[in-house]
């Protein structure tokens, strides 16, 4: 799972629930600290057992620049409602919830990014052209389904949770299986006690669904490279979730423009924030450039 490194909320950024038409999405808001947003806005969609929290560290520098950002809770993560029905956590839906984030908050045409799991369900965001995109990056994402050790966790995730699970359960296995290991990582109290948080806050069905997406996911590339959007990939040098191979090919097959970023892993947003930062904003704006306002 993604750690930042801090939670209390830069100069800027807010808090805030967006009704959408099908459910409420829990939302980081970062505005400049100074001037207006005079570029288009963007849209942050978090991994699997991530969460819009994962984007603090970045947030602010983005703003900064000049735009909108948003960093969002998919249905059934931590401060955003799920639902009952398993349905509702296919990459697919996901994606049209991403869709009517972006329809309700109305801010135009946006810059769409997807880290992990949720590079998964963005491309279908973008595939199903329901709303009005400017870019899409996919950070440390790859074409389908996870490998690796990302993988074996998310199967033993599935194994341990059972067809039908319950949040008394997953409360369980925290105390189970990761409560002693956060504790003994070294990390902040504040940071522990969000981890137990967040992971608790997940809807069960949500979560188990949403690991059966990202350990069984088609590779969906030729299609996305047949859409006609500026498109980026962006991950550390040392991910260890979907290979850098795999990604530097996934870039070539997209016709995508590839960012490598030094001393990151599978989260560069967290582990090099300012860097990835800059990355984005230099994208976003070249992609934005034939259309700025």
């Amino acid at each position: 799972m993604s750690t930042p490194r801090f939670l209390t909320l830069p100069p800027g950024v807010e808090r805030i629930d967006v009704a959408t038409s099908s459910e409420p999405i829990a939302a980081l808001a970062a505005s400049p600290a100074a001037g207006g947003c005079e570029l288009y806005a963007a849209v942050l969609v978090p991994g699997f057992t991530g969460s819009k929290e994962d984007f603090i560290g970045v947030l602010q520098t983005l703003a900064q620049a000049g735009r909108r950002v948003y960093a969002i809770d998919l249905p059934g993560q931590y401060q955003s409602p799920g639902s009952n029905d398993p349905s509702a956590y296919s990459c697919g839906a996901l994606g049209e919830a991403v869709a009517n984030f972006i329809d309700s908050v109305d801010e135009g045409p946006v810059h769409l990014l997807g880290h992990s799991f949720g590079g998964l369900v963005t491309r279908e965001t973008v595939l199903a052209a329901e709303v009005p995109l400017l870019s899409h990056t996919l950070m440390s994402s790859g074409p389908g389904g996870v490998t690796g050790r990302s993988e074996t966790n998310a199967r033993q995730l599935m194994a341990l949770l059972g067809a039908e699970p319950t949040t008394e359960l997953m409360a369980q296995l925290w105390w189970a299986y990761f409560e002693e290991p956060q504790k003994a990582s070294g990390l902040p109290e504040e940071i522990h006690l969000f981890l137990r948080e967040r992971m608790l806050g997940n809807h069960p069905l949500g979560l188990i669904r949403m690991a059966e997406e990202v350990t069984s996911a088609a590779d969906r590339t030729d299609e996305l490279a047949a859409v006609d959007l500026p498109k980026l990939v962006l991950y550390g040098e040392d991910d260890d979730a979907w290979t850098p191979e795999a990604q530097a090919d996934m870039a070539k097959r997209l016709h995508a423009q590839r960012v490598v970023i030094p001393g990151a892993a599978h989260s560069p947003n967290v582990e090099a924030p300012e860097t990835t930062a800059s990355a984005l904003t230099a994208f976003w704006n070249a992609a934005e450039a034939p259309y700025r306002r």
